[in-house]
């Protein structure tokens, strides 16, 4: 075997310790968890492949009061459910590849001997202060009531049956001392007021350095943002105590006292690196934890815990002596189908039931295609996730390998050429490499699959224009034919190697057809004179009855009263427009399977499609994809359509005005929360800013019929 190579520096090894957000141990994964888990998962995948010594661990959060409520639910101790749950935790997160060097939980022997020992240390430096305050308590359970234990009138609104802490219909935020009729979630008793002496963390006297490292790119702007307004509302003493009983850590010297789980629930990260050093005693942990470590400390967590980890959490490590993160990087929220998750709609969706319908790489990089570094919401649209999979992974990037191997093992005995036949491609597609690192490095996963599978459609164009299933009919070109093929088959290797850190499972399965081993720096190089094994298949299209028959085994019929609120409550996010990919149509018609199923033409004739003149275009208040248009049938603007197009990012309303491009005029008109959409704009391309509406012809007028 020989190679080709593309020259490049190689990075300095680097020291870097990852972790997730601990999941609560009293349910199962669901897809919204799988997001950030995914996200740090890919960032960590793609440092081991730099070669840095990179470690990523996570543990179950595994204390307070709903922990100690289920487990007498159940008749069992908390000890018990907590195994179990992480058991299962454990098993959903392996089969979605998330790799783990430790997952541990936050009841464990290392975790209560950090959680004492910054405690401790806060406290002796003077930073633990004490007080007297008034809580609900409940008489009948006989213990003092978490904020959302309790239920009742919204002081604020008057909405009925609203937590403790805050509404969800208007909003508002309060002290569970000002709910109106207040109840017991617990025992339904009408809580009482009652006195206990409570352990405050002294978060104020941090405020400066807090201010300093909020705003040193330790932060994404907007969560340095958002942690501004909290500095000018007044930074205040953090409770960090609980009365007994309380499934948790005992603070020291404090009988019938615990820690608030918020307080042991970072120091997890601490107790979970901890336990993996003991077990593998190359690892030291003073070299990533001390106040003078030169090694990168990254948390991934999601928005709604921001305040967490980037206040209470660096004020308690500076506070104890301890290094503070490099950087907290938050996500979003994850939504379906424009909607939050809803058990009754089947969209509330376990980890556990994807896997039983799905393969888990779509979910990886259908996640991946739609990050960014920024804290967006990601919509998980069911019918987008099936045809950019479908499209991207199967129609472009497999559909490679699949078009030349067969020429290649049949042909020329599995033999790759010595020759390079496009060295222009090769080199394009070989230096993109540190183009697309560097948006692993940044966390902007979407751009890096829009410039993978821009390199993909260009090496599927450069096939359909060389045609080797035509020159092979000609004895004398068999030597252009392999070496058509030979170049097909080394971009297919180098695009898998840019999606290996997404796509574990697909580049392993690529390593073994290819006999290859694929590491980073591999991109910089060529296979030549190479033998590579028979092709197999590589990755299924996604099936949309699989698809419905996760969400149907996901609902929830039962789903009572609580369901019924939140579908009430939830305000639903108009269904992103179906966006058109016409990639597929520059794949081989003798490709693996890169064209929908076979239709018939009086399928095809039912289809009305029309010439139409964009005479209106404007936002859509509240929507963050759509653009309303008004669509004229003919020149004169008398015979008009509204419809709902999910071009937002790609066009400037003002800019479409005037412009001729072709609808479905005979869709049936679909009731949006914007109003009555009245067909469909046709467009091509992935999507957000990458797709185009389709123009006619100069000299084409509304009205005309399509055909």
């Amino acid at each position: 075997m020989s190679e080709q190579t593309l020259s490049a520096a190689a990075p300095s090894k680097r020291k870097i310790l990852v972790t997730c957000a601990l999941p609560y141990a009293n349910g199962s994964i669901h897809l919204g968890h799988l997001l950030e888990h995914i996200q740090t998962d890919i960032w960590v995948r793609f440092q081991r492949m730099r070669g840095h010594e990179t470690y990523f661990v996570c543990a179950d959060d595994a204390h307070g009061t709903p922990i100690m409520l289920k487990a007498q639910e159940l008749g069992i101790t908390p000890e018990e459910m907590i195994n179990a749950v992480r058991d299962e935790h454990m098993a959903d997160f392996a089969d979605f590849h998330i790799s783990f060097d430790n997952y541990h939980s936050t009841h464990s022997d290392e975790n209560k001997a950090f959680a004492e020992e910054i405690y401790n240390r806060l406290h002796a430096n003077g930073h633990i202060k004490t007080r007297t305050i008034s809580q609900l308590y409940d008489p009948e359970k006989g213990m003092f009531l978490p904020d959302r234990f309790v239920k009742g009138t919204c002081p604020k609104c008057k909405s009925e049956d609203e937590n403790g802490d805050s509404c969800d219909n208007c909003g508002a935020t309060y002290s569970p001392t000002e709910v109106i009729n207040p109840r017991s979630v617990v025992s339904g008793a009408t809580p009482v007021l009652k006195d206990s002496e409570h352990y405050f963390f002294d978060l104020p006297a941090f405020e400066q350095m807090l201010k300093d490292w909020t705003r040193s790119g330790a932060l994404q702007e907007e969560m340095a943002n958002k942690l501004s307004e909290w500095f000018e509302q007044g930074l205040k003493q953090w409770d960090i105590s609980r009365d007994a009983p309380y499934f948790g850590f005992e603070i020291p010297n404090a009988p019938g006292k615990f820690f608030y789980v918020w307080l042991d629930a970072p120091i997890g990260y601490m107790g979970s690196f901890k336990n993996l050093c003991d077990k593998d005693s190359s690892i030291d942990f003073d070299s990533f934890w001390n106040e003078n470590s030169d090694a990168e400390l990254y948390h991934f967590i999601g928005k709604d815990i921001i305040y967490f980890h980037s206040l209470f959490w660096p004020a308690m490590l500076e506070g104890a002596g301890y290094r503070k993160p490099t950087s907290v990087y938050a996500h979003g929220f994850v939504t379906v189908n424009g909607a939050k998750m809803s058990k009754s709609k089947g969209t509330f969706i376990k980890g556990r039931t994807y896997l039983d319908h799905l393969n888990p790489e779509y979910l990886r990089y259908y996640y991946a295609a739609k990050l960014t570094n920024r804290i967006d919401d990601l919509d998980l649209n069911l019918e987008d996730f099936a045809q950019r999979v479908n499209s991207d992974l199967v129609g472009k990037v497999v559909n490679i390998a699949s078009r030349c191997a067969s020429f290649i093992t049949k042909r020329f005995d599995g033999m790759l050429s010595a020759n390079v036949d496009d060295q222009a491609l090769a080199d394009e597609v070989m230096a993109a490499g540190d183009s697309i690192a560097s948006h692993y490095e940044s966390r902007d996963f979407g751009r890096a699959m829009r410039e993978i599978m821009a390199l993909a459609d260009k090496v599927n164009e450069y096939i359909a224009v060389k045609e080797p299933w035509q020159l092979v009919k000609d004895e004398t070109k068999q030597q252009e034919v392999q070496d058509i093929c030979s170049l097909g088959i080394n971009m297919f290797r180098t695009l898998v190697i840019y999606l290996k850190p997404v796509l574990p499972v697909l580049a392993e399965s690529t390593a073994e057809f290819l006999n290859d081993e694929l590491v980073w720096d591999g991109h910089k190089n060529l296979l030549t004179s190479h033998k590579i094994n028979k092709f197999k298949a590589l990755l299924q299209r996604v099936d949309m009855d699989k698809i419905n028959a996760m969400t149907d085994a996901s609902k929830d019929s039962m789903g009572g009263a609580d369901n019924a609120k939140e579908e009430k409550k939830t305000k639903k996010k108009s269904k992103p427009a179906k966006v058109v990919d016409n990639s597929a149509a520059l794949a081989d018609p003798l490709g693996a399977d890169p064209i929908s199923a076979e239709i018939q033409f009086d399928d095809f004739a039912k289809i009305d499609l029309r010439i139409v003149k964009i005479i209106n275009a404007q936002h859509v208040e509240k929507s963050d994809k759509l653009l309303q248009l008004t669509l004229a049938l003919n020149e004169e603007g008398t015979e008009t359509r509204q419809v709902f197009s999910g071009i937002k990012d790609a066009y400037q309303p003002e800019d479409l005005i005037g412009k001729h491009t072709v609808m479905v005029a005979n869709l049936a008109p679909r009731k949006m929360r914007f109003g009555m959409s009245e067909g469909m704009v046709l467009a091509a391309g992935p999507g957000d800013k990458d797709i185009w509406i389709l123009n006619p012809e100069d000299g084409a007028k509304a009205g005309m019929r399509v055909s």
